[in-house]
């Protein structure tokens, strides 16, 4: 096994898998834009390495508990806000660009941010534990990373407005039975359950496994669309006052 250096996203090699692990343990793995470009990094890393298949996984308690309110605050200059928002969607663009399967596995909480890296994959598996949600609206902010078209096409549109406008957590045996998450299992269990996976996929005709992800990701289609439409809508969030006092209201809130 080979391991690159332990930054904000650790990579590692074995048995034709690579895995990266978001690594702000003490703050349950918040989104910032630095951790944002060591994972787009990383993503491309693994694609030039050639790797069979890719696990994303979290450090310490939690997979992702979503942006970091307290360390991100919104860029004065619009150009720079478009760039920051462009490079988190880069993680779904390389996700669904990468020549093999990519699961995530998801303990804790996938919130907001997280929530989209997880959704974003190819597969997931996650711990009985899990929460994920969406609290972006409620605290004045939009959805990214291509999650406006991926969710109603997961779960239909109605009960996608329902998870999004509601921003209320939920457990994994229901993110299962929306048919957000593939396998639920004991927490104990989480890193044999991937694991298996993620060889069973990497020993696979790369070829095959290629073309038959990409297949059903353009089946999804018009992804490129809802990028732009999300990059407006959170140029304009981010940047209103109700937004700020939404997120100054949120900061120091028990995430649990």
């Amino acid at each position: 096994m080979s391991a690159a250096t332990e930054g904000l996203v650790i990579s590692t090699f074995s048995d034709d898998v690579a895995t990266l692990t978001l690594n702000r343990p003490a703050k349950l793995n918040a989104v910032i834009p630095e951790l944002v470009d060591e994972l787009c990094t990383a993503l491309e890393g693994a694609i030039r390495t050639g790797v069979g298949a890719l696990v994303l996984a979290g450090a310490g308690r939690s997979f992702c508990s979503g942006h970091d309110l307290e360390a991100n605050s919104p860029a004065d200059d619009l150009g720079q806000l478009r760039a920051q928002l462009e490079r988190i969607q880069d993680v779904t663009r390389l996700v669904r660009a990468a020549p093999f399967p990519v699961i995530s596995k998801v303990h804790g909480y996938a919130l907001g941010a997280g929530c989209e890296f997880a959704l974003c994959s190819d597969l997931v598996v996650a711990a009985r534990d899990a929460e994920f949600g969406f609290p972006e609206v409620g605290v004045g902010l939009s959805i990214t990373g291509g999650i406006s078209r991926l969710l109603p096409t997961a779960v239909g549109l109605v009960t996608a407005k329902e998870l999004v406008l509601l921003g209320e957590r939920f457990g994994a045996p229901r993110a299962k039975e929306l048919g957000l998450v593939n396998l639920v299992v004991e927490r104990n269990e989480l890193d044999d359950a991937v694991w298996r996976w993620a060889t069973a996929l990497a020993a696979r005709p790369r070829l095959a496994m290629r073309l038959a992800k990409a297949a059903l990701d353009n089946g999804v289609g018009e992804l490129d669309s809802a990028f732009e439409t999300e990059i407006g809508h959170a140029m304009v969030t981010q940047v209103s006052p109700g937004a700020r006092q939404a997120a100054a209201g949120f900061v120091g809130r028990d995430r649990g």
